[in-house]
């Protein structure tokens, strides 16, 4: 289940409410494409803002509309306590797989991230997924970190933030990781700017936020580099730079998907978790620009 495009969609808010419809829509629309995978409430699930209960419907919604596609789920939180819950919430619900980042408010040590790690797969029978965004977690993860907690009973893979731009700097970056983790622990990138050049360097999977939303062009480029078409993934992730491009300057990809989103009619207006503000009108102008030079502007086409 660890290989391939993993989706992570957009957890919808109207109202301050989670827009439980329109999330459907979102899963519906990734089993539909295909996908090898759905993350319901990663960071782009926007998964810190919301409540236990929230966090409990959203896993049900997801495994409850993503047919055959297999439904991982993130469990993170500020307390061990929670996670566990988390955990066993997203067992309840049908879930296939864990994503567990360290949050913090106070600084981690290597020793606090592994000791969540084993009582998370101390307790849960479901395989977890390391998630090392140290964007969103202000926690990076070690080489050696990632040999002890892949170490573990139940970790399954591990997504890093990247890979170098020099590809033999790359496939070294990963050998490297491979030389410390079993052989049955994938690693996946995420950053979709770099996961073309990531699947070449030989990464497994991409974790990947436009691939919630939009789901063809991440397609494109994952079985492009499945099948050794690597000039073709890399040719389809140099296409879409205009949108990595937006990424950059709108200080991430969270606020810039949501406007994808919004404008093609999948997501409500105003859609994030305040206080995190959605692009102003002239922003939004940019990205439906970009849309519809890309081929991009119909919900339909993906």
């Amino acid at each position: 289940m660890f290989t391939g495009l993993s989706a992570f969609p957009l957890t919808p808010l109207a109202n301050d409410e989670v827009d439980e419809g329109a999330f459907a829509g979102l899963v519906r629309r990734l089993a539909a494409a295909k996908v090898d995978s759905i993350t319901a409430l990663g960071s782009t699930g926007s998964y810190a803002y919301l409540t236990g209960g929230e966090r409990r419907r959203v896993a049900r919604l997801a495994v409850e509309n993503a047919g055959d596609v297999p439904v991982f789920v993130g469990i993170g939180a500020l307390r061990t306590s929670q996670v566990l819950a988390n955990a066993e919430q997203a067992e309840q619900a049908g879930a296939s797989g864990l994503l567990l980042a360290p949050m913090t408010y106070q600084p981690l040590t290597e020793d606090d991230v592994f000791e969540l790690f084993r009582a998370v797969t101390a307790q849960s029978p479901l395989p977890v997924i390391v998630y090392d965004n140290p964007g969103t977690t202000h926690f990076a993860f070690s080489t050696e970190l990632y040999g002890r907690i892949a170490e573990l009973p139940g970790i399954a893979s591990i997504e890093i933030p990247g890979v170098p731009d020099d590809p033999e700097q790359a496939r070294e970056r990963i050998r490297d990781i491979r030389s410390v983790i079993p052989a049955h622990v994938t690693v996946g990138v995420s950053g979709d700017a770099k996961a073309a050049a990531g699947l070449a360097a030989g990464c497994d999977a991409w974790y990947s936020v436009i691939g919630g939303t939009l789901p063809d062009p991440a397609l494109r480029i994952t079985r492009a580099a499945q099948e050794g078409r690597i000039a073709d993934a890399l040719a389809e992730s140099e296409r879409l730079a205009p949108l990595w491009r937006l990424f950059t300057e709108y200080g991430g990809s969270l606020r810039v998907i949501a406007a994808v989103a919004e404008q093609l009619g999948l997501a409500p207006r105003a859609c994030l978790p305040l206080p995190i503000l959605g692009l102003g009108e002239r922003q939004r102008a940019r990205v439906a620009g970009v849309l519809d030079d890309l081929g991009l502007g119909r919900a339909s086409g993906g």
